[in-house]
């Protein structure tokens, strides 16, 4: 079999369906030998911000010297990025490797339990690959981002991590999970571990009521994250420096490469968690984690004046606009926008309208089966701006007009991982000064 052959197999298994019980995960694990019983697990849930947690986590650890797994989603270009060790992609060789290791064991597992075993989902099939993958490679460290929820998640059959992390709650994916934040928190919830550690973001009432709550239950010690204890020293257009004071342990300032408030939380927590932990981490180890961290499609600066974004809920939607209103206070601001069709996209079209001074704005079409055409996303802008807009079916047209569009101001491509995927691809085969 060809790594083509395997990603495409992937591709076809069905991703938005009933998960299967964490005993068929852990059928496969057991038959595998659970390599992740030997090594030291962090796992980390939430709504917004728990891939961006991870990559802090990942880079503290590889700046302490650590031999560090890292397991998140989605992907953005190629699959293989859901897999990193030493904060290097596997290689296709390795993908290939582990997909065939894998499969071998599920078609044994049908086999011999037709009636009891499933074959593992999307998500699921890609995490029993990522275990198999930092088992061989005896990663010490292994950072682990749920899929969708938590207390149902494959990633939640591991046993016993050094760390849980919950980050912000937001109503995202409220069929499977809930329609209120309590809810959605109690999904998010279930990743604590009887006696293991929790850090979560305590913005809001509900949730953390919830999450102590949990907590308690779980013989497990909480430690809240809340704004009150961070304060910005210095935001300026490429990074922003600020001091933590959350009481659990000394007081540090930071500073991370980023022109996104919403980070700073982010960052608070991994380092809140990297604490907890206890691994004896020096302060300069810490500073140069968070100074090196890198995230693609968050706040990320891919060309002179272009910044890609992959916000794509609620939340995410509420940060970029905070955070496009203050740097357009400076310099005029235009837009890319696409989005695909399960979100709240003339909820988020809206809010950027309403929140945002835009200079204008091209609408394009992500590439995929769930796309939103661009001229619905084009109707709608005009509905909340008049604000000039125009619109692309190409992402490439779109990009390249939108580039040319921009003048001397910043150019922000919002709304879909998918677009923030295409248009990395575009930009590394193409020339765009």
């Amino acid at each position: 079999m060809t790594y083509e052959e395997a990603e495409a197999y992937i591709n076809d298994t069905p991703r938005f369906t009933k998960k299967n019980t964490l005993d068929n995960t852990r059928a496969v694990l057991e038959r595998m030998g659970h390599p992740e019983r030997r090594t030291k697990l962090i796992h980390v849930a939430g709504s917004n911000g728990k891939g961006s947690v991870c990559a802090y986590l990942s880079s503290i650890l590889r700046a302490a010297g650590k031999h560090v797994g890292l397991f998140t989603s989605p992907h953005l270009e190629k699959i293989n990025e859901r897999f990193c060790i030493d904060e290097e992609y596997v290689s296709d060789e390795e993908f290939l490797e582990a997909f065939e290791a894998v499969m071998g064991i599920v078609r044994e597992l049908l086999a011999e339990r037709p009636d009891s075993f499933a074959h593992p989902t999307y998500f699921e099939l890609l995490f029993l690959m990522g275990i198999w993958i930092f088992g061989k490679a005896e990663v010490e460290y292994l950072v682990l981002e749920t899929g969708l929820g938590g207390r149902f998640d494959a990633t939640n059959a591991i046993e016993k991590p050094l760390v849980s992390v919950i980050t912000s709650i937001s109503l995202e994916h409220t069929e499977y999970l809930g329609d209120t934040y309590a809810a959605i928190a109690g999904e998010k919830a279930g990743i604590i571990k009887e006696g293991c550690p929790v850090v979560y973001d305590g913005t809001r009432a509900d949730v953390s009521e919830v999450i102590r709550a949990k907590a308690v239950q779980m013989h497990a010690r909480a430690y809240a994250v809340r704004p009150d204890m961070y304060k910005i020293l210095q935001n300026s257009q490429k990074t922003i420096d600020f001091s933590i004071h959350t009481g659990y342990y000394d007081s540090m300032d930071i500073s991370i490469d980023t022109v996104a408030e919403y980070q700073v939380m982010n960052a608070c927590e991994a380092v809140t968690a990297a604490k907890v932990m206890d691994l004896s981490l020096t302060e300069d180890e810490i500073h140069l984690g968070m100074k090196r961290m890198r995230w693609q499609g968050r706040m990320e600066t891919v060309l002179p004046g272009v910044i890609l974004d992959g916000a794509h809920n609620d939340s995410g939607v509420e940060e970029f606009v905070k955070t496009a209103g203050r740097l357009g206070a400076d310099t005029e601001v235009s837009l890319l926008f696409s989005c695909v069709k399960e979100k709240d996209y003339e909820g988020m079209i809206r809010e950027i309208c309403e929140g945002i001074a835009f200079r204008s704005v091209i609408v394009t079409e992500v590439e995929s089966n769930r796309k939103v055409s661009a001229a619905e996303l084009g109707k709608l802008f005009r509905k909340y701006s008049d604000r000039p807009v125009q619109e692309y079916p190409s992402v490439q047209e779109a990009f390249e007009r939108a580039l040319g569009g921009r003048g001397d101001g910043i150019l922000f491509c919002v709304g879909s991982l998918y677009l923030v995927g295409s248009l990395k691809r575009l930009i590394r085969s193409h020339h765009y000064a």
